[in-house]
């Protein structure tokens, strides 16, 4: 007797779907995850944008609206959001991060800074959102 080994077609279809079913519930968890750990990129280049406005501060009467004079770029160090000075003034200033390219469907939207720190007011990201 000449015993067959292998799958049934039945036993591999059994497969796909179940395989089918993870992959639909964990694309959407992986993907959330990964927007959440870029979020450290708006928060990282913000408070590096803070020292730098800081630091021109306390050596010239204004703080500046120029990401050049303070030797930032205009994107965050990964790349996935744009970095904004809105406004400087005398005491105060305003910087935001907006997310581009791919990170732009984070529901978090736009990240603010400003003298005193994270900015929520105005649509801008709620502190669960600088939470990571």
């Amino acid at each position: 007797m000449y015993k067959q080994s292998g799958f049934t077609l039945i036993e591999l279809m059994i497969v796909v779907v179940i395989v089918g079913i993870l992959v639909t519930i964990a694309y959407p968890s992986y993907t959330s995850f990964v927007q959440k750990s870029r979020r450290g990129d708006a928060i990282a280049s913000l408070a590096d944008f803070r020292v730098e406005q800081e630091k021109w501060r306390a050596n010239n009467i204004s703080y500046t609206t120029s990401a050049a004079d303070l030797g930032l770029s205009g994107s965050s160090k990964d790349g996935y959001y744009d970095m904004t000075i809105v406004s400087a003034g005398a005491s105060t200033y305003q910087v935001t991060a907006a997310p581009t390219g791919v990170q732009s469907s984070d529901s978090c939207n736009t990240f603010s800074i400003d003298e005193n720190g994270p900015d929520y007011s105005g649509g801008y990201a709620d502190a669960d959102c600088w939470e990571r």
